[in-house]
């Protein structure tokens, strides 16, 4: 795995760890019955991406860290998720 490969692979796995993030204990304006004008019912009552983009990051660490070592043992190959014989090597 290049040191570009590692980027992105954490890149991705940020953005896909923020959006289940943001969606965790979030309270909208409409339960607390104190809606700004302007803005819709279901927007969040408080600031919320600080705080989640710091646990976001922690989260995302440990994953990709996972997946990096998975990558990097061989014990999932792209072999292995070739269902439709694809990557085979050549016959001949």
């Amino acid at each position: 795995m290049t040191i570009t490969a590692a980027i992105v692979v954490y890149a991705v796995t940020w953005f896909m760890v923020f959006f289940i993030v943001l969606q965790v204990r979030v309270t909208a304006q409409a339960d607390i019955d104190s809606v700004v004008p302007g803005t819709p019912r279901g927007a969040p009552a408080q600031e919320i991406v600080g705080r989640k983009a710091w646990i976001t990051t922690l989260i995302a660490t440990v994953v990709w860290a996972l997946i990096c070592g998975i990558i990097l043992s061989g014990w999932i190959t792209i072999h292995d998720l070739d269902w439709f014989g694809r990557m085979s090597p050549p016959q001949g």
